[in-house]
Parts: C-alpha cells; sequence; structure tokens
C-alpha cells in the first residue's frame, strides 16, 4: 500500500511584479514521505504564521538579507507544531515547539531547530507567532525610545507595527500615535492597542492631524510604509528627531511607495537622525525581545494583536494575499484543519 506523505506549500515560479498575488505563484502539493533521522523529530504544525516579507522572497532576487524561496521547493516561515515522533531525547512526543520551517502539514526538524513554548506563560502557543522581535529592535536598539519620546508608528494596526507601538508605550513615551487605514483600524489602535491617537490615513489629512496631535514635533518615527507617510513623519520632526525605518509596505504592494522624496534641507536644518535597520533574528535580539513581552504581557502593558484564521494551508496561501491587501490588523495567524486552539476571529 502506498503512504501518502503530508502537504505544503510549493513556489511554482518566481512573482515578477508587485502587483501579482503571492497566491498565483504557490501552490498546494503532496510531498514524498520522510523518516526523521537520528537526533530529528516530527513535528504536525498546529499554526502558521503569514507574514509581509514572505511576499518578497517570492522574488527572484530580494533586498531582505536572507536567501529567497527556491522555485519547486516548499517555501517556509514561522510555524508552531506538536512532536508527534522523536529520535530526540530532549523533545519526546508531545512537545508543542516553535520553528521557521512551516508551511506544510509536517516538519523534519534538525537539533536546535525546535525550541520548546513554555507552558503556562501564555494563553495560547500561537501567542509566540508574533513580529515582536524587529519591533523591540527597532524601538529600543534603534531609535532607543524612552521617557518623554513622541512616537509616530506607520502601519500600526500591522504585525511589526502594533507591537513596536505597544513597546513604546511600555518603555514610557510620552505620547505614542498610530498610522492605519481605515476609522476601523484607527479606533482599533485607541480603543484596544492603548495607543494616545491615531491618524486614518486614507480620511484624514496627514499635516493636519500631525500639527494637531504633536504641535511640537514628533522626536521618534518607527517606519513599516515609507511613501507619503515617511515624507509627512519628515515635515513634523522635532530636532534631533530619530527615523528607525524597519520596512517600505507602499512600495510592496506596488507603486513607488519604497522610493519617498527625503527633503534634505529639512532634514539637516532639524538635524534628523535616519536610521534604516534589518533585523536578523539573532538569539540575543529573540531573547531581548521574549524576555520582555512575557513581563509586559502578564503585567498588562501588551496585547497580542493578532487576526485568528482557521483552514487548511490552502486558507494560509489566501490569507499571504489578503496580508498584503491589508485586509486584516496585527499578526496574522492561521489555525491549521485539526489543530485545537481559540475562535478564530481579531484580538
Amino acid at each position: 500500500m502506498t503512504v501518502q506523505g503530508p502537504s505544503a506549500v510549493v513556489l511554482r515560479a518566481h512573482r515578477t511584479d508587485l502587483a501579482q498575488p503571492p497566491s498565483s505563484v504557490l501552490e498546494v502539493v503532496t510531498l514524498p514521505p520522510q523518516e526523521p533521522a537520528a537526533g530529528q523529530v516530527r513535528v504536525r504544525n498546529l499554526f502558521q504564521q503569514v507574514i509581509a516579507a514572505s511576499g518578497d522572497l517570492m522574488f527572484a532576487t530580494s533586498q531582505i538579507p536572507v536567501p529567497v524561496f527556491r522555485v519547486g521547493e516548499p517555501i517556509h516561515g514561522p510555524a508552531i507544531g506538536r512532536v508527534v515522533e522523536s529520535r530526540a531525547d530532549d523533545l519526546p512526543v508531545g512537545t508543542v515547539v516553535l520553528h521557521t520551517s512551516g508551511w506544510r502539514e509536517e516538519s523534519i526538524l534538525e537539533p536546535g531547530e525546535a525550541f520548546p513554548v513554555p507552558d503556562g506563560v501564555f494563553p495560547g502557543p500561537e501567542y509566540l507567532l508574533n513580529q515582536g522581535v524587529p519591533a523591540y529592535h527597532g524601538i529600543v536598539d534603534i531609535a532607543g525610545v524612552g521617557e518623554g519620546d513622541v512616537v509616530l508608528v506607520s502601519g500600526a494596526a500591522g504585525g511589526v507595527g502594533s507591537m513596536a507601538a505597544q513597546i513604546a508605550n511600555a518603555r514610557g513615551a510620552a505620547s505614542v500615535i498610530g498610522i492605519a487605514g481605515g476609522p476601523e483600524k484607527a479606533r482599533y489602535l485607541v480603543d484596544e492597542l492603548g495607543l494616545d491617537a491615531a491618524i486614518d490615513h486614507r480620511g484624514d489629512d496627514l499635516d493636519e492631524r500631525l500639527t494637531e496631535l504633536a504641535p511640537d514635533g514628533i522626536t521618534v518615527f518607527f517606519d513599516t510604509i515609507g511613501g507619503a507617510q515617511f515624507e509627512a513623519a519628515l515635515r513634523h520632526a522635532a530636532p534631533g528627531a530619530r527615523f528607525a525605518l524597519c520596512g517600505t509596505l507602499a512600495g510592496q504592494i506596488g507603486g513607488d511607495g519604497g522610493h519617498p522624496r527625503l527633503d534634505l534641507m529639512t532634514a539637516i536644518a532639524r538635524e534628523v537622525q535616519i536610521r534604516p535597520f534589518s533585523t536578523r533574528h539573532t538569539p540575543e535580539q529573540i531573547e531581548a525581545w521574549s524576555s520582555h513581552y512575557a513581563q509586559w504581557y502578564a503585567d498588562g502593558r501588551i496585547r497580542f494583536a493578532r487576526t485568528l484564521l482557521d483552514g487548511t494551508l490552502q486558507r494560509a496561501v489566501t490569507a499571504q494575499d489578503e496580508l498584503l491587501a491589508g485586509v486584516h490588523r496585527g499578526n496574522v495567524v492561521v489555525r491549521l484543519a485539526g489543530s485545537a486552539g481559540h475562535t478564530s476571529g481579531h484580538e
């Protein structure tokens, strides 16, 4: 009898245009059966995280400092799963682990690739599928946010931005202002994430609102969008403002948002510090975020902003399209069919 292997999401071809949806180059296929070797474990995946960077890695080349996905091979990304077969003494069957070999029903993991999820720290294991590492690195290490800062965050309803804004609050910023698309997301930032104010870039005039909310200027800008929002932030920068540049989503979804105009005279006159950065997810960066996340969550100073969806791997594929289209808010996680967890929806 032929044994059927697990399903996985494979890259059929590289994307060639930003307007091309990721789903058009992805396919769910059945892989050949594979047995774990000595020291390895087989993990049945329960939750799949969906992140914007995956869309960039579907091109033949990318400026993101990690290898692009290869045509004909499964893509990968952060996931939570349960060990169902083990040949590793320190990871017995039943252990729930975090790893980066997701986008498949089952993953065969080497020693050091699976990280046990601590019990009792968070309501569910999927709470570890967040983008807190780049948010913490940018807010703390790059921008140095502290007491008295007036912080502006673009893409504040997204996975990275929602964490960055909350981290700024937890660090004692005097005011945290978030930019999001649509009145519902703007209300969410204030009512549920505790920001001081929010700007709807679709319905509000950015300059008018920033003049109102930050009359003395912003001292920190955490940017995940680029484009017109970067240009507006520069116009409202206080002397010595620090700009932590994390992403250019406006350029990832089409248009020239990744190439905003830099008003050099304003930047020079106000001595604005432009600090672009990438996050390598080093052990030190992961540990720095993890230790603060657990404490801040326990203290009620941070929430796991998320959209939790239910379905198969195909649902994760369509969620990738939806994420780039701005449909969801917070960290987007798909609870794969057959796993246990919470109900679908926003938090």
